[in-house]
């Protein structure tokens, strides 16, 4: 995949000049934010703590002169519905909306409330905004990658595991229907390298164990967790599960690699929350969502758990290992 730079982030945010209405002294402002994992979860809290501690830095005090009505909705799509319109009825000044389907429910919602998105895939692709310089409209944010990366993916797979013929994309359609452009790639990339992709569509954590068992049955075989709430909540049955079949697992969310998976691939899933924060201060201050190029991940991790690698049976190649910015031992 090819990297593409942000156009800029925190430092670019804080430089640009405001460009409207001076923030109004006294007043406290609302901002609603509507997270894609569950309450419970040591990445989702994670996340909202670094947007929170982003909003600090740039003056903004819960308490004081703001208030942050954050939903959970741990990939449930009715719940994601309700949150959405719970929080507009809020009369916030913005919405933060974290993955596809939270800015879809926020987007039937509202078209004048100022949308700030993280966490979603090839937003001109997915047609939300019309361009990633001009959006346009109520919304803008950050994306978090390109559906392209799934080739990448794939041959990451194949470095590590040279005999691999087939791989299972993992994925809810209900809740992350972005994965729909994951599959091209990685269909695309498998005529390449001679693998075949077999989408693997999963709807209930019942069905996790025996679509896989079945995968199973065969031999070379090996998973891609495609991003999703349903996949993050779900990493330490999956994980389980690829290790007692010893299929080589890749995925862009980290917890996975640390759950027992072989690899990761992805960017930084704080980042973007703080680069978030500092488009929900300029939009407080009087910007226009529209005018907010939408911004890029510049920069992805590779992480190789050889714990995982040496209990599927596998030696991961010495050339890929030299390129991963971290190894677990």
């Amino acid at each position: 995949m090819k990297r593409r730079e942000f156009i800029s982030l925190l430092g670019g945010v804080a430089a640009s000049p405001v460009v409207a209405r001076a923030q109004q002294t006294g007043a406290v402002r609302r901002v609603g934010v509507l997270m894609n994992s569950a309450a419970n979860q040591p990445e989702g809290q994670a996340v909202l703590a670094a947007f929170m501690a982003a909003l600090r830095q740039l003056g903004w005090n819960e308490g004081q002169n703001l208030r942050v009505d954050v939903r959970w909705n741990a990939g449930d799509v009715d719940l994601a519905k309700i949150y959405a319109a719970q929080l507009i009825g809020l009369l916030p000044d913005v919405i933060v909306a974290a993955s596809t389907i939270n800015l879809e429910m926020v987007q039937q919602a509202t078209n004048t409330v100022p949308v700030v998105f993280v966490g979603v895939t090839d937003p001109v692709e997915q047609r939300i905004v019309p361009s990633l310089t001009h959006p346009g409209g109520n919304v803008t944010g950050f994306s978090n990658q390109e559906s392209s990366i799934g080739g990448k993916w794939l041959t990451l797979l194949k470095q590590a595991a040279p005999g691999l013929m087939r791989i299972a994309l993992i994925f809810n359609p209900d809740e992350a229907p972005q994965s729909r452009f994951y599959i091209q790639a990685i269909e695309s990339a498998g005529g390449t390298l001679g693998m075949r992709a077999v989408a693997l569509p999963i709807r209930t954590r019942a069905e996790i164990e025996p679509a896989i068992e079945n995968f199973a049955r065969e031999p070379n075989g090996g998973l891609i967790m495609l991003p999703g709430a349903f996949t993050r909540l779900n990493v330490v049955p999956i994980a389980a599960l690829a290790e007692r079949h010893s299929l080589p697992t890749i995925s862009s969310q980290r917890e996975f690699v640390a759950s027992g998976a072989l690899m990761f691939y992805g960017p930084s899933t704080t980042d973007p929350m703080r680069g978030a924060a500092g488009y929900v201060d300029r939009i407080l201050k009087g910007a226009t969502p529209g005018d907010l190029p939408v911004q890029l991940s510049a920069k992805f991790d590779l992480v190789i758990n050889l714990k995982t690698a040496k209990a599927i049976g596998i030696t991961v190649p010495p050339a890929l290992l030299a390129t991963a910015d971290e190894v677990i031992e």
